[in-house]
């Protein structure tokens, strides 16, 4: 965070009244729990791990050119 966001986020919770500030604080705190729920995002290579799935490269170029291989190609009359 920049010294000039720190600057105004105090600037603006100083003008605020007691129980505003106070609502500040627990939406800061229940927004900084909620975070801390959150579960990390995976890739999706690391979400299929756990399926013990191992393709090689070999079938994977296999894989592609029999799926391309009768797929139709314009020809010029």
């Amino acid at each position: 965070m920049s010294t000039r966001t720190k600057y105004l986020l105090v600037e603006k919770i100083q003008s605020l009244s007691p129980i505003e500030q106070e609502q500040v604080l627990e939406f800061v705190e229940n927004l900084q729990h909620k975070v801390a729920k959150e579960p990390t995002k995976k890739s999706l290579i690391g979400r299929l791990a756990n399926l013990g799935i191992n393709i090689s490269k070999e079938e994977i170029d296999q894989a592609r050119k029999e799926t391309w291989n009768n797929f139709p190609r314009e020809t010029s009359n």
